[in-house]
């Protein structure tokens, strides 16, 4: 891996945010980050506490299909992506 590439940009990255910028209500409270280490590449996702429900969908279904296609991005690179969905402060525990 090349040390002075910038590890924080990429098509996977950029999928997920435009992706889940369509989905939710406050697209401008969306943050995506990328990083990588020797495990592959983390994605993580924070969206505002109103579209955590959309994110995560019905019994999950919206998160593991954003997961499933970062997989296929990642195989297409050779790398193994995952996607981390952060909870958002103040957020209710169920």
């Amino acid at each position: 891996m090349n040390p002075t590439a910038d590890n924080s940009q990429g098509p996977d990255r950029d999928f997920i945010e435009s992706i889940v910028k369509m989905i939710v209500e406050k697209p401008d409270e969306v943050v995506v980050t990328r990083s990588v280490d020797e495990m592959g590449v983390l994605i993580t996702l924070q969206v505002s506490k109103e579209d955590m429900g959309k994110i995560i969908g019905k019994s999950g279904q919206t998160a593991k299909s954003l997961r499933v296609l970062l997989r296929v991005i990642g195989s297409k690179n050779n790398a193994r992506v995952n996607l981390r969905i952060v909870e958002p402060e103040g957020a209710e525990q169920k």
